[in-house]
Formats: structure tokens, sequence, C-alpha cells
């Protein structure tokens, strides 16, 4: 970061002060790209038109207010970056064209959000454009969810379940009881019967047998 106090001056000067602009001249910066959707990695255009052919300052202003000075290109199309190894030809292309004033920044990181500013110095009055805002979208976190506790597998529960009845218990119970008594009861009974029945017809076929041998 090169935070030069002439250069904190001049711009301080320039903001403050509004007769240091001048009427006779407007500096506009934009880009030919639309940066409102910017991404990491992605190439920032700006163009500042001065509608003069003499040489430009391009600086940046960071989230915090502080001033970074970029890049000057003279009358010559000379360009002259900062001795910050964040600001250096390897990260940023400045050219001129005429009166228009080209910066690119290559590969656009978070390091490189803020307002850019492009000045000049012209019969000896200092020129400021606006700032062109160039920031990354910002991104929303989602809250965690928080997961109820889990039931167990193959067991339900019933929000609705209510007190057993010990009177409803106990006529189950009763019943149950009688289920198991005479149902082996009433098969001992039927099975006797059988047997009564297989008895009593066994014991008349003996005795017309008997009757018939007589004769």
């Amino acid at each position: 970061m090169d935070r030069s106090p002439a250069l904190l001056l001049l711009l301080a000067l320039g903001l403050c002060c509004p007769g240091i602009h001048g009427q006779s001249l407007e500096i506009k910066v934009e880009s030919p790209k639309d940066i409102t959707q910017l991404r990491v990695g992605q190439t920032l255009e700006l163009e500042c038109e001065t509608g003069k052919d003499s040489g430009a300052f391009w600086i940046r202003q960071d989230k915090s207010g502080s001033l970074h000075f970029i890049v000057f290109i003279n009358s010559m199309s000379r360009a002259t970056f900062s001795s910050d190894q964040r600001t250096s030809p390897e990260r940023f292309e400045a050219s001129k064209h005429n009166t228009l004033f080209r910066l690119v920044v290559k590969s656009f990181t978070p390091q490189d959000e803020g307002k850019y500013f492009c000045m000049m110095n012209f019969n000896q009055i200092m020129y400021f454009s606006r700032g062109q805002p160039a920031f990354l979208p910002v991104t929303t976190t989602l809250a965690p969810t928080t997961c109820g506790p889990t039931p167990k597998r193959g067991i339900t529960e019933d929000t609705n379940r209510k007190t057993p009845d010990p009177e409803r218990m106990q006529e189950e119970l009763n019943f149950s009881c009688n289920i198991f008594i005479w149902v082996p009861l009433a098969g001992a009974c039927l099975l006797l019967l059988i047997v009564l029945v297989i008895t009593i017809v066994l014991s008349r076929q003996t005795r017309r047998r008997r009757c018939r041998c007589k004769r």
C-alpha cells in the first residue's frame, strides 16, 4: 500500500475544496463491461475520459477509506506503477489512447475491492473523477438448521396416548383367563361325547350279533 503524504494531500484538497476541480474539465470513469456481478479471477476494465491529452493517475480507495496509488500514465503513454508488490504490471495493465486512459485488473481479488478514481493535473489544477465502485457480490450464509431427536427404528410414538383404564384391563384379563379355561374344557367334553357315541354304537352292534346266534 502506497500512502504518500503528497498524494494524500492532493486528494484531500481535491475532494474537500470544490474550486480545485475547475469548471472547464469533467473527468468520467466507467467500465465497458458490466461489473455489477464481479467474480474472483474476473478481468476488471475501467476507462477514464479526460478530454485533455495530458497525464493521468489511477487511484483506489478501499473499504476503510485508505487511498492506494496504482499507476501514472504520462502524455507519451508511459506507465509508472507503484512500488507496492500488489500494484505491479503483473496484476495491472495501463494504456492511453488520445484522451482515453485505460486500467485493467487482470485477475480481480478481494484485495482489489473499492472505488477507483482517475485524477489529472492540467494548468496547475487538480481534477478528480467520480469514484467507480468495484465490489464482489455479498454472499449470505444460511443459519444451520437444528434437527430434533430422531426416533428409534421400529418404534412409533403415539402423541395421543392415554392412560390405560384399570377396569378395562381387568376385564381383558378375565376374558383371556376364561378363554384359556373354557376352550380346553369344551374340547374335553366334545371328546368324551364322541367316545360315548362310539361306545353306544358298538354295544348295539354286539347285541344284534348275539341275538342272531341264539336263533
